[in-house]
């Protein structure tokens, strides 16, 4: 797409997104932010075939937006099916396989499509709607840049089209850049800015608006391993102050230190959502993968492959124990009352497949066979 069209797309998003009224709808507490909520909740109801739902612990408070039925048909093609969840302020990952439906799900939220069934709602009202638009912040995957334009001027420009006036629009794109970092390098073109550099702008305009909702496709492609860890330190402090932030993202690795709650997504459903150690809890037939260091590790070894559940004992790596661990819940209650009474000394202990990676390939797996 070229920088006039991109820019124009844009444009007329931001247009559609201007509010009629400065209101908050239904969502509480704009101006406080300071909740620490669980991020997603969806309802204890079958996902249909091969759907795995879980319903984490509780969600005391209003959601910040709610997906009720929705389905989206593309002619015979159905991009979602049958999607009911909610998300809660923090950090929410939205993981599935290319085609699952993670794009469709965010033009549902972002108001970009309307759904053919069911409601999508942000705040209290319909995510098409103006009111809606006016707390969601999003921060799309490709660029639309002209990219003769500065960075603080593209970001000014999506203050105005806010409908903000030139001193609250210059004030805002200020407090935007400095937020995300850009404050000293938002004078550059942005032909000449790198592509992390890029990020930051595009989330600076997205947050021009202090949004409730703030939606990230791809943020980490192309970024280098420092500027991933920058950002991801911006999205943890956004949802510390009560934003609900949805990552979709294709690397997996950085959801285990980043997200709250997984969305995997596979064939246009939701099959599981909750945190990583709740979702891989809901498969229990398969061995939890534990490695336990300690200063005697041939000695622990020799210990525990003795223990009913632990399948088996691996020491190769000379300065910790790998086992495949049944019943994981019994396993660690035993061990906990062990190291209590002296009997085993350890130094550190972890589940090497609670990861994002190793749940995702369980929850595909469990898909497949149905």
């Amino acid at each position: 797409m070229g920088g006039h069209a991109a820019l124009g797309a844009v444009v007329l998003w931001r247009l559609r997104c201007r509010p009629v009224a400065r209101r908050w709808g239904n969502c509480p507490d704009p101006g406080g932010h300071q909740h620490c909520l669980p991020v997603a909740d969806c309802a204890p109801r079958p996902c249909g075939r091969g759907g795995v739902v879980i319903s984490p612990a509780n969600a005391e408070h209003e959601p910040v937006a709610r997906f009720e039925g929705a389905t989206k048909w593309y002619g015979p093609v159905i991009g979602v099916n049958d999607v009911t969840c909610t998300l809660h302020p923090g950090v929410t990952g939205l993981l599935g396989p290319n085609g699952a439906g993670k794009t469709t799900l965010i033009k549902l939220l972002t108001g970009q499509l309307r759904p053919s069934l069911g409601t999508v709602e942000v705040c209290g009202a319909p995510a098409w709607s103006a009111r809606a638009k006016r707390h969601i912040g999003y921060c799309p995957e490709a660029d639309a840049f002209y990219e003769e334009m500065s960075g603080r001027r593209f970001v000014l420009t999506m203050a105005r089209l806010h409908g903000m006036s030139s001193a609250v629009a210059i004030q805002e794109t200020e407090r935007a850049l400095q937020e995300v970092g850009m404050t000293d390098r938002a004078d550059r073109t942005l032909k000449g800015c790198s592509k992390g550099m890029r990020q930051r702008i595009k989330l600076a305009q997205a947050l021009i608006h202090h949004p409730r909702m703030l939606v990230v496709d791809e943020p980490l492609n192309g970024v280098d391993p420092v500027g991933r860890q920058s950002l991801m330190q911006l999205f943890r402090d956004l949802a510390n102050r009560g934003i609900a932030v949805l990552v979709s993202s294709h690397i997996l690795g950085e959801m285990d230190e980043l997200a709250d709650r997984i969305v995997f997504m596979g064939r246009g459903r939701v099959l599981a959502v909750g945190s990583l150690g709740e979702i891989r809890d809901i498969f229990a037939d398969q061995p939890l993968h534990v490695r336990i260091s300690g200063p005697a590790p041939r000695a622990l070894a020799q210990e525990l492959i003795a223990w009913p559940h632990v399948q088996s004992v691996d020491v190769s790596t000379g300065k910790s124990v790998a086992l495949l661990v049944t019943r994981p819940n019994e396993f660690f209650h035993r061990l906990a009352e062990t190291v209590t009474r002296g009997e085993l000394e350890i130094d550190q202990l972890e589940t090497t497949d609670v990861t994002a990676e190793a749940t995702f390939n369980y929850v595909m797996s469990a898909a497949a066979r149905f």
